[in-house]
């Protein structure tokens, strides 16, 4: 892989990564008067008369707005809405590069809980679906909640969920392989913030009951009197007060903090067969090398591309967005991100495709300890994730489609991915 230099990427952001393509011809007279006046009267009135023909009519069933104030961009902190602008630019990117989906990234200004709501809520009808993005905990619950609550489209915040489903993919490969059971083990969460607090919900769904939060402070306890709403969900009666008390027997470490948060030590002190996700960028709370100089039977996972099992959000919300799109849902449901889940954890067990392991110079890659989640590049994910979570919106009622056939949206999904058979 080609170092990567300031020069080099600043001439790859230079103008921008994204642009508007036309999807229908302008060349004509006839072709400028269908596009705009006289000829879009028509489309606009059926659309005032059925305002779900929006879908049929305008790239609304297929166009996500990418939305942010700047105040929690990974690995920078609160640097401001136009400075989070080519983060926000490289998630349409990833979109559009890898399930075809339309993105226009969104920075806002405004930072109050009902600034950004009134924003998100005027701007609802261009779009398909909101990805909330980078924006700080705790209001960025708050705002997630409301919008979910008012809007009939799909409102997803990536931080909090991705890393929960991917995460969760993971720890259900991990349950099969070591054969622990949910309800037995011992997960510790180091950062309480928001991806934190969603991936201990989503463990709980999975079955999980003895969870062990921490925050910079320590354990979160009871006995504290310092806790918002939201970490006063896992809120325990313990007598541990650090991260080291907490580790201590634990099946699983989940970081999302920062580097060297965990110790040898404490890896030490945690159960056989340990499951260590850290994922602190770009430094983990403690290197895989780190971790194998005191253990040999820890199943380890991080947010990098340089050591197996990397925690990608890629490998969520394109393809959780094209599913809940493609079937026109009202929302993304819990159903819907257990469903992309569990669609994770088995497209593992698969047979590694041949350009997967080329794009790894890696011959050997195979469903394993150092394979519990399937790579970025697995074009195999689009299918099984979108299929899982359209199916569970239909199921689930939240789809606007009157019919749902899972094989025809799988080969309809494959003709994205390799092309369709031209027809004789």
């Amino acid at each position: 892989m080609s170092k990567i230099t300031k020069e080099k990427t600043l001439q790859y952001h230079k103008n921008g990564k994204i642009g508007i393509d036309l999807t229908k011809a302008c060349d004509s007279q006839y072709e400028l008067s269908m596009a705009y006046t006289p000829g879009v009267a028509i489309p606009c009135l059926e659309i005032e008369k059925d305002k779900n023909l929006a879908f049929e009519y305008t790239n609304k069933a297929n166009l996500v707005a990418v939305v942010s104030d700047g105040t929690a961009v990974l690995g920078l902190g609160d640097i401001g809405p136009l400075a989070s602008k080519p983060v926000m630019e490289g998630k349409s990117v990833l979109f559009k590069k890898f399930a075809n989906v339309d993105a226009f990234d969104i920075e806002l200004n405004v930072h109050s809980v009902e600034e950004i709501v009134a924003t998100c809520k005027a701007i609802a009808p261009t779009f398909g679906g909101i990805n909330l993005e980078d924006i700080s905990a705790p209001r960025c619950f708050e705002i997630e909640r409301i919008l979910k609550e008012e809007l009939d489209i799909p409102v997803f915040h990536d931080d909090q969920h991705g890393t929960a489903i991917i995460t969760t993919a993971g720890l259900i490969n991990v349950l099969e392989m070591t054969g622990k059971k949910a309800e037995e083990i011992k997960i510790v969460v180091n950062g309480a913030g928001a991806a934190g607090i969603s991936c201990a919900k989503m463990y709980r769904k999975l079955g999980v009951e003895n969870i062990v939060m921490c925050d910079s402070k320590g354990v979160i306890s009871t006995s504290r009197t310092d806790l918002n709403p939201y970490k006063s969900q896992f809120a325990i009666e313990t007598e541990a007060k650090t991260l080291s008390d907490a580790i201590e027997g634990a099946d699983m470490f989940l970081g999302l903090s920062v580097a060297g948060a965990l110790t040898q030590k404490m890896v030490a002190s945690m159960a056989p067969e340990p499951v260590i996700f850290a994922l602190a960028n770009p430094t983990p709370e403690i290197l895989p090398e780190e971790i194998k100089e005191v253990r040999d039977d820890a199943i380890i996972a991080t947010g990098r591309s340089d050591y197996p099992n990397q925690t990608n959000n890629v490998l969520g919300f394109p393809f959780i967005f094209r599913g809940a799109l493609d079937v026109r849902a009202k929302k993304i449901t819990e159903g819907m991100k257990m469903a992309a889940a569990k669609a994770l954890a088995a497209l593992a067990k698969e047979p590694v495709p041949y350009y997967v392991k080329a794009a790894y110079h890696n011959e050997n890659i195979a469903y394993g300890k150092e394979h519990i989640i399937p790579l970025p590049f697995n074009k195999e994910a689009l299918i099984w994730v979108a299929s899982a979570v359209a199916r569970a919106a239909f199921e689930e009622g939240v789809a606007r489609v009157d019919s749902y056939e899972d094989e025809a949206y799988k080969e309809h999904l494959r003709c994205i991915i390799y092309g369709c058979p031209e027809e004789e």
